[in-house]
């Protein structure tokens, strides 16, 4: 299969404190590849480094073949990297299809200053190609009842849903999820989970997902790689996974799920 991304001999680090050493590993396009382990292992640090959030001290990083270390995360994103975060990171003043829309600027390039101040000609019809997109990933996760809903007024597994179309919104074609399910209930884990699968098989979408939730990740991902203190302790299949002497020992011996 084709590598969508392949990660070489990370390391990063925070003065002398060494978030990630020496990781290396491949994504094929097309699958589901979850990033585990206990918390402090550097997982979100080893997503901030893909997106261009950090900018590890050494190894290289590649997306569809091309070296992109150094690049700023704007530029990545342009590529194709969308992420959500740990923390939720919306504008909670606005309403949900104004979040949405916000995530389209990177595709808007029709308009300049002029046309977009007063809403005319190309800026006009470029907000009603963006705004049709945005409107079809409204529907695709069952948010139009809480289309024109401020988002700080919604629930908190309702913003998680927010910020996961907002991702969507970029057009990704590799899609980073840090913990999409923290603090839901069992019925919005299921509804996310049911989206994350919609979006990897009706979009065809790579997707790298951060999760403690174990039954989960083992149910949905194609291939594991496990981190403990920042280095890589495991990677292989689900079956693999539960099967690994080391992985058992520093992580899934411990309970967490």
């Amino acid at each position: 299969m084709t590598v969508k991304l392949r990660l070489e001999n990370i390391s990063l680090r925070f003065g002398g404190i060494k978030a990630l050493n020496d990781v290396s590993f491949d994504i094929e396009e097309g699958t589901i590849h979850a990033l585990i382990g206990p918390n402090g292992a550097g997982k979100t640090s080893l997503t901030n480094s893909i997106n261009g959030f950090y900018h590890p001290q050494e190894g290289n990083i590649y997306l569809d073949g091309k070296l992109i270390n150094g690049m700023p995360a704007h530029k990545r994103a342009i590529l194709g990297i969308s992420r959500t975060f740990q923390n939720i990171a919306l504008y909670t003043n606005a309403t949900v299809l104004d979040n949405l829309m916000a995530a389209r600027h990177i595709h808007m390039t029709t308009s300049n200053m002029l046309t977009g101040a007063i809403f005319y000609g190309a800026a006009q019809r470029e907000e009603i190609v963006h705004r049709k997109r945005v409107e079809e990933i409204i529907e695709f996760l069952e948010m139009e009842s809480i289309r024109k809903a401020r988002v700080g007024a919604l629930s908190y597994g309702l913003r998680k849903r927010v910020e996961l179309g907002r991702a969507l919104c970029l057009e990704p074609s590799l899609l980073l999820l840090d913990e999409p399910m923290a603090g839901m209930n069992v019925e919005e884990k299921e509804d996310m989970a049911r989206f994350i699968l919609d979006i990897h098989e009706q979009q065809k979408t790579t997707i790298m997902i951060i999760e403690h939730d174990i039954g989960l990740v083992m149910d949905i991902s194609h291939r594991i790689v496990v981190l403990d203190f920042g280095q890589k302790i495991g990677e292989g299949t689900p079956d693999e996974i539960r099967q690994n002497d080391t992985v058992i020992k520093a992580y899934l011996g411990q309970g967490e799920g």
